[in-house]
């Protein structure tokens, strides 16, 4: 039997070489093609809607609207937050059809759909369509949406108030404030953005009347699209079966259900025809979920000696016009489990309030709700440094959680492990921090400004309430097949968990195959996809479990087929022995021994109930601006990182590198940007939405500085988006130190030339 050998990352074999397959590259024979009509009003009532035209197009199958959305009840999966607010409020779900039904509440959202013999006949037919729309007042900012008088989206949700949730001890927190010798407040934006995949949102579905199953072929996270959709269409989860493939880019955006494929798997089950499409640029712009879209504003407590004594946070959410599943949870959890950083701050009190507004809906995107909440605080601890004239450093090393107290308890939940005076140390040698007022010195007689920035940051990983299953089969053909539900979109899973499995069992890592997320798995797994940087510690921990149940199991064989006790036996790097003896056979003999046609003896499912753990690090960045056009050059950018075990440093260092571009992306110049007079998206393409470049940063250099977490049978931790959550506040300190010493005081991302330049302008002639 030939079995690949493989080197590096397996799946690079294959994407590199151009040979992987997405969804928009699937081709089935008899297939039709979708196109969707979509709102062009920010809100308004329909009041028609006529099709006929388009149903006599050319090539035209079928058109769907509202009307056949309703009938079929294809209502979205409603947010993952079922736990009371302030005074009891229950957060608020109006329903949302897979097409619109009495109103369009943001630009882009789905009206109707047509479905003809080519992707032309069907976007030609979609122009034919006549929609008679009444206006209705609109609003584009959450706070807006909030004040008395504001426009309202939806007649069960006054004031456009969605949820409200409170967090922390509110006594004790006036307590420490009172006593306080110095306040310091910030107010910030983490801006609405676009993820922006490589691969544009694409959808492929096919039902078999005869078995009542759909076979659906999107890009996806893992399990939760399949699910979702049974949701959204009330069709039994085990006849939906997902085909994921590969992925091309993933940010948190691919793990709910869109409205467009329920309403293409309504078209497909009435004509029994494969119905594909793939979405253009400008429509994932205005109608994939969009990230962040935050206001936060609070102030710290502090003594007269600098030590941190309590925080305030009110944070303001724009969900956008509808839920998307994860959007509420993310804004309200992850301000709550980290609104203290990585500080001894002993009290905290948070105000959350959730908006809906004529927008594009948010969802998590990489960090989901992580960075926001660090942004701020790391801003809000920087702010604080020089209101009291104190050092940036000096004020973090007295308030950071001793490196010996772990695991920690906060005001609100427990940091599972860490060491931070210890990042910091390192953190401040390697990019001799000392030094910089000599290269501040040296830029300023060149007439530019130069900063340094520091962002320490701690994010919740992982978790779950659901157990997460594996399963490990052993082929006829002396392979070995590992079943997942994990969702690959560039992380290396195809390498990582085969070598995890391998490094168990003793064997070939090159014998070993992961089907992630496979319609075909022998058993329909129990567990999430990936998210929220829970791979290794979810998935990862749970192989690792069943690897070891498949030792076990293999004692019993071992010592039948030894012909000895099974207390005598001993399993060494693949090797069953009896002890004292050279009889031996390895664990791969057994399974050849003990295959059937119905399985094999050594195969094995089990579980693990995952638990969250805490990564984090230090990071620091200099950057120079040339004042006379606002322009900011990143010059320097390192990171120590605590990650828990680190598995690979190499496919680490590559998703802090990725998630560090996505961070500097939203500092220097992401931003999606509504009207505030039409409700129109005005950075709906790729000339007005700035996008980061692979020469737009210097290589940043990463140090690993891990403290094994307990939570895990790994020790791992959460590495996909530690790079997003720490660049934010470490990027704009940077700025903020730059713009400082030229007089600009208060300053947000995004730090585009422009904006830069006009707050130097401003600052120059006295805030006018």
């Amino acid at each position: 039997m030939d079995h690949q050998v493989f080197t590096g990352r397996r799946e690079d074999i294959r994407l590199v070489t151009g040979r992987g397959e997405y969804t928009a590259d699937k081709s089935l024979e008899g297939q039709l093609y979708a196109a969707f009509l979509r709102a062009d009003q920010p809100h308004a009532r329909i009041l028609s809607i006529d099709i006929e035209a388009a149903r006599q197009a050319p090539g035209v199958h079928i058109v769907l609207t509202g009307k056949d959305a309703l009938e079929a009840s294809l209502i979205a999966p409603g947010p993952l937050v079922a736990f009371p607010g302030v005074d009891g409020m229950m957060i608020k779900a109006p329903k949302r059809y897979a097409l619109s039904t009495d109103r369009v509440r943001f630009v882009g959202e789905p009206v109707a759909l047509v479905v003809a013999d080519s992707a032309e006949a069907a976007a030609d037919a979609v122009e034919l369509i006549a929609v008679e729309y009444e206006d209705l007042p609109m609003v584009v900012d959450a706070r807006e949406a909030l004040e008395d008088g504001a426009p309202q989206l939806f007649d069960e949700v006054p004031g456009n108030l969605v949820f409200h949730h409170g967090f922390g001890d509110k006594a004790g927190t006036d307590e420490a404030f009172a006593r306080a010798a110095h306040v310091s407040t910030i107010t910030v934006d983490s801006q609405r953005v676009a993820a922006n995949p490589m691969e544009l949102k694409s959808f492929m579905v096919i039902y078999d009347p005869e078995t009542d199953v759909f076979d659906i072929h999107s890009a996806s996270q893992g399990t939760g699209l399949a699910d979702g959709l049974a949701r959204f269409t009330g069709h039994p989860p085990e006849k939906i079966r997902h085909h994921m493939g590969d992925v091309g880019g993933s940010f948190g955006i691919r793990g709910a259900p869109y409205p467009e494929y329920a309403a293409m798997m309504l078209a497909a089950k009435r004509l029994c025809r494969p119905v594909r499409w793939t979405g253009s640029r400008t429509e994932s712009f205005l109608a994939d979920y969009h990230g962040r879209a935050v206001k936060l504003s609070g102030e710290l407590a502090l003594g007269e000696d600098g030590e941190f004594l309590g925080i305030r946070i009110d944070v303001v959410c724009d969900l956008g016009a509808y839920h998307s599943p994860p959007g509420a949870l993310i804004n309200v959890l992850n301000p709550m489990l980290t609104g203290t950083g990585c500080y001894r701050i002993p009290t905290v009190f948070g105000l959350n309030r959730l908006a809906f507004t004529n927008t594009s809906p948010i969802a998590a995107y990489r960090g989901a709700g992580r960075p926001d909440i660090n942004y701020f605080v790391e801003r809000l601890v920087d702010q604080a440094a020089v209101d009291i004239g104190m050092d940036r450093i000096e004020i973090r090393r007295r308030n950071l959680i001793p490196d010996d107290a772990f695991p920690y308890k906060t005001p609100t939940t427990v940091y599972d492990s860490g060491n931070y005076v210890a990042m910091l140390e390192e953190a401040v040698a390697i990019s001799d921090w000392k030094g910089f007022e000599a290269r501040r010195k040296e830029a300023q007689d060149r007439g530019a400004l130069r900063g340094i920035g520091m962002g320490i940051f701690i994010e919740p990983s992982g978790g779950g309430v659901v157990p997460e299953e594996t399963e490990i089969r052993f082929e006829a053909d002396g392979s070995i097949t590992l079943y997942t539900l994990s969702g690959s979109a560039g992380q290396g899973h195809e390498t990582i968990m085969p070598r995890l499995v391998a490094q168990e069992l003793g064997i070939d890592e090159n014998l070993i195959n992961l089907r992630a997320n496979s319609p075909k798995a022998p058993h329909k797994l129990k567990g999430a996809g990936t998210m929220g940087s829970r791979s290794m510690a979810s998935h990862g921990a749970a192989l690792t479990i069943t690897s070891r149940e498949v030792v076990k199991k293999g004692f019993k064989l071992a010592a039948e087929a030894l012909e000895a006790s099974e207390s005598d036996i001993e399993f060494d790097h693949g090797h069953y022995k009896v002890a004292g003896t050279n009889l031996s056979i390895t664990l791969l003999e057994l399974a050849a021994r003990n295959t059937t046609v119905e399985g094999n003896a050594l195969d094995t499912l089990s579980s693990i109930q995952p638990e969250r753990n805490f990564p984090g690090g230090v990071h620091v960045a200099e950057v120079e601006i040339d004042p006379a056009t606002g322009e900011t050059k990143v010059i320097s950018y390192i990171g120590v990182d605590d990650a828990g075990r680190v598995l690979d440093h190499t496919m680490l260092e590559g998703q802090m590198h990725g998630g560090l571009a996505q961070g500097a992306g939203q500092v220097f110049g992401e931003h999606i940007v509504y009207d505030r007079d039409s409700g129109q998206m005005l950075t709906a393409t790729f000339m007005d939405y700035f996008m980061p470049r692979a020469d737009f940063m210097p290589t940043p250099r990463f140090l690993d500085r891990p403290v094994p977490s307990p939570t895990n049978v790994l020790g791992v931790k959460g590495g996909g988006e530690a790079g997003t959550t720490g660049a934010l506040p470490t990027l704009m300190n940077a700025v903020l130190d730059a713009l400082r010493p030229a007089g600009v005081e208060q300053f947000d991302m995004p730090a585009t030339p422009y904006r830069v330049w006009e707050a130097l302008r401003r600052a120059r002639e006295g805030g006018r």
